[in-house]
């Protein structure tokens, strides 16, 4: 994912976030330098969030 990220070819994603500690865990945008998304949907339960992001437009110029 972060590879995909980091060369700009993705245009949307979920996250699914879990309140679980499995040791350290992982950074999973280290050397993404821009996250050039928004939220666009956010789903809550008990047990997880889920976040769909989708990139953003670029600005259109004049």
């Amino acid at each position: 994912m972060r590879q995909a990220l980091i060369r700009g070819v993705v245009d949307e994603l979920t996250l699914d976030i879990a309140p679980v500690l499995l040791g350290a865990g992982e950074r999973i945008f280290d050397g993404v330098e821009s996250f050039e998304f928004e939220p666009v949907e956010v789903l809550h339960s008990p047990l997880a969030t889920h976040i769909r992001y989708r990139r953003r437009d670029e600005p259109t110029s004049g």
